[in-house]
This record gives C-alpha cells, structure tokens and sequence, in this order.
C-alpha cells in the first residue's frame, strides 16, 4: 500500500500569538522571546508590529524566529507595545504576503491582528468585502479578520470589535493591537487557546497563545480569555469590556481543541486550568488499562509520546526507556532531495538505542497516527536498526478519521489512514506486532474535562459548526450551510 508520500505525517500545527503593552519599555525583544516559545505552533513565517505613539513598525519575514529576526533589526523595532506571530499555513500558501501579522487602517486609527485558528466563512466574508471595493493583499484568512474588523461600524474600539468579531464563524484567538489598547478575543467555543498575563515586574501585560510563552518573557499567568470574551489591556491592567454570542451547536457548551491537549500545545503550558504534561501522562495511564501488552519496556516517540509513554509504563509496572534519540538539528522543514533520501528521512530525525531495544519486546507510545508513513518508518527502524524482537504500538488518541478544518491541518479524509483502513489494516500497514488506540470515551475522561467541552470532530466528526466537506485537492474545501 503505497498511500502518500510526505516526509510528516504528524498533524501539522497552526499558529502562535503574542501581545504586550508596556510602561515605557522597549518590548520588541520581549515578543521575540515570547516567538520563540510558541514557535511550535508555527515554523513557516514570523512577524512583529511594534507602535511607539507615533509610527507602526512591522518587520515579516519566512522562516524560523531566529531567520526573520536579529539584533539590527529587533533594535529599529521601537516602541512598548506590540504584537507578533508565527505561522503555519492552514489556508493561503506559505508565502510572505500570507505572513502575520497583518495591519490596516480603519476610520479610528490602524489596526493590527495576529491570529490563531481558522475562520470557515473567510471567502464569503472576503466576496463581500471586494464587492465593497477592499483590496487584499494576501490568500489567507488571517487578513480578512482584519479587514472585517476594521471596516465593520462602530464609534469605539469595543464596538467595532464586537460587530465584526461577531460576524466570524469557527475558530479565532486574536491579539489585536490599535492606537488605544491592546484587545484579546477568542471565539465562542474557545477552540485555540489563548491567555492573559502581568509582567513581574508590574511594568505590562502580555497575551499568549500558551502560557509557556507567559513563563519564557517573565509574566505571571493571570487567567485564560474565556470563549467569547473581548478583553481590552493597557499599562494599567485588563478589563472584560465584552462578549461575543454563540452561534448554534446544541452540542457544545465550549469546544477546545482535542488535539491542543495530546499533540499542538507544549508540555509546560497550561490549559483550561490543567497541566498539558499531566494531561499527556494520564492519557498513557488510560491508554496501559485499554490496551495492556505483556513486553519488556516502553518507549516514547520524541517528543510529544514521551509524557503519555512515561504514564503507560507508571500504570503497567514496565520500565521506561529512552529507546529514540532525536536529532533536533533536522528541522521540520528540511527537504529530500530524492525518493531514496524521503524513505530514510524518519532515520535523518529519529535513531534507535540498539543497546536498549535488541531483543527486547518494546511497547512504542505516540500521540497519533495520521497518514502512516512514518509510524510505518518508526516500526521498520527499530526492528531492523534497532533489533527489537517485537513492536506493540500504542496511540494516546482515538484514530483520526475525520479532517480538521479549525485550524490544523490533518489533510483530507483520503490522505487519513485511519478513515481508509480498520485498526487491523493499521497494525498490518505499519507492521507493528499489536495496535491499541485509546478510545474516544477514555480520553475525554483523562482529560478531567466535560464530553461537551472539548471538540472531539477528528475523531467523531461531530464539528462545533455546521458544513458540507468535499475533497478539493490538498485543501479542505467547505460549504457552509449556516452563517
């Protein structure tokens, strides 16, 4: 079975927002630390704007937090306040004109947006706008937030805010920059995570998308922006100045990311008040009562089936073992340059401690099984290289049968092997020696989180918005049935 060829086949992240606002305090270096905290949620793009009362300095550019930005360019970026982003695409191409963050102009002052997640509606949004004679500049959705907000009506910041933010439909956490106040919103449903925090200084505030970002600057985690709340920030604190209404899901109460908890976010965030590290851990404890395997040891894939593998070995009384050495060198971008060099690329990025493995019964632990190709490279590699007698996979998730159109890209329902395939096609196609998912029902329950507070649509396509799904290349391609 010869299905795709992509080196990863991981669910792709999204991206990463930040926001501070100072008392008289250069930040731009403080939004290039907090970058690159959250550069795990984005590898494609990096940009900042940063306001010193006068002028608005933007600075984007392609790649890494450390290609786009030095100590030349950080220093011409002046001012306290400021917001930043990084990107991964999940609509609109990986090109600079799809860089965030974006700013216009609107009848109260420019207006500045970085955003997180993925707005369903963009091009009908983006029709109306151009038939209202607005130019776009960019093929993401990204900038359509932007210029829906700053030509929809209102006298006031607030206003203007609300009338447009109102108008979205699917996932946004926005830090929003103007000439007044920073502004934080999250949609109603809080599907990306977005948080408040206060410099320890008491010199400012930040927004996050992860609290690790709060941690990396100095800033003491004040609370997370519940679904549906705009918060305006200045030097002097935060207030909610409003809330935004839901749109019909009789289904969810609110609907954070799934795959935020066992894949996207950083083991030393928090979020919805719980650890990501102990979330991940319980999901292996869970995961070792569903699916017990007599072995020798446990093993984790670097690095986000390590928390859930170090909890299967607690719960199952085997040992774990470092049974996969990284090498953090190989970006996620990195190219092949031909066939043969794309079927070694899992060994490029993953090598296996044979003196750990030889002949031993391991027990793999990850977090999920996207597309199959390089659990397939995994179980091959340690087998052949690393001469394990025997490879019992174990996945800290339900299969995902059904694409993610919120904000991460999982590809289209042909590209996930677990809607073509049974469990047992799985274990067969990757030639593993057992297969046990967790099921939908033990991991919301080790989440410690409500069935009807998490979005489960990649595993049960029950999606917090209504739409049509049909293949359209390598894109999901919506029509939306409510708006």
């Amino acid at each position: 079975m010869n299905y795709i060829e992509r080196d990863d086949d991981k669910l792709k992240d999204e991206c990463g927002v930040f926001g501070v606002i100072a008392t008289q305090r250069p930040v731009a270096r403080l939004i290039h630390f907090g970058l690159f905290a959250l550069q795990h949620r984005g590898q494609e793009s990096a940009g900042m704007a940063v306001w010193d009362g006068k002028d608005l300095n933007v600075r984007k550019g392609m790649g890494l937090v450390s290609d786009v930005f030095d100590d030349k360019n950080l220093e011409s970026l002046k001012g306290s306040w400021g917001v930043g982003h990084v990107r991964y695409s999940t609509t609109g191409g990986s090109l600079l004109q799809n860089a965030g963050p974006f700013a216009v102009d609107s009848n109260l002052g420019f207006i500045v947006v970085a955003h997180n997640g993925n707005v369903v509606n963009a091009d009908e949004l983006r029709n109306e706008l151009i038939s209202r004679h607005i130019r776009f500049n960019s093929t993401t959705d990204s900038e359509v937030i932007t210029q829906v907000l700053a030509n929809a009506p209102g006298a006031t910041w607030p206003e203007k805010l609300k009338a447009g933010a109102s108008r979205l439909r699917g996932a946004f956490s926005l830090a929003i920059l103007t000439n007044e106040k920073l502004f934080a919103i999250r949609d109603p449903f809080g599907i990306r995570p977005l948080c408040v925090g206060q410099l320890t200084d008491g010199e400012g505030w930040v927004v996050a998308s992860e609290t690790c970002a709060l941690d990396t600057v100095g800033a003491a985690h004040e609370r997370e922006v519940a679904p549906g709340e705009i918060i305006a920030l200045d030097e002097t604190g935060y207030q909610v100045i409003n809330h935004l209404e839901r749109w019909e899901a009789p289904e969810h109460k609110a609907a954070l990311c799934a795959a935020e908890l066992f894949y996207i976010a950083r083991p030393d965030s928090v979020i919805a008040n719980k650890s990501v590290y102990m979330v991940r851990e319980n999901l292996g404890r869970h995961l070792a009562m569903e699916h017990p395997v007599e072995a020798d040891l446990v093993i984790g894939v670097p690095d986000s089936g390590i928390p859930a593998a170090t909890g299967f070995a607690e719960q199952s009384g085997l040992p774990y073992k470092e049974g996969l050495i990284k090498n953090r060198y190989i970006g996620r971008t990195f190219i092949q340059p031909d066939q043969q060099m794309r079927r070694r690329s899992v060994q490029l990025k993953l090598n296996p401690l044979r003196p750990m493995l030889e002949g031993k019964r391991v027990v793999v632990v990850d977090d999920s099984i996207v597309r199959g190709n390089t659990t397939k490279g995994i179980v091959h590699m340690l087998r052949t290289v690393g001469g394990a007698k025997e490879v019992h996979l174990r996945i800290s998730a339900p299969p995902v049968l059904h694409p993610c159109v919120l904000g991460i890209d999982t590809g289209t329902y042909e590209e996930l092997i677990g809607n073509r395939l049974t469990v047992d096609e799985i274990r067969e196609y990757v030639d593993a020696d057992s297969l046990g998912y967790l099921s939908t029902g033990n991991f919301a329950e080790a989440t410690g989180l409500a069935w009807d507070n998490i979005c489960l649509a990649c595993f049960n396509g029950r999606y917090p918005i209504d739409f049509k799904y049909r293949p359209g290349g390598a894109k999901t391609v919506l029509e939306i049935n409510r708006v």
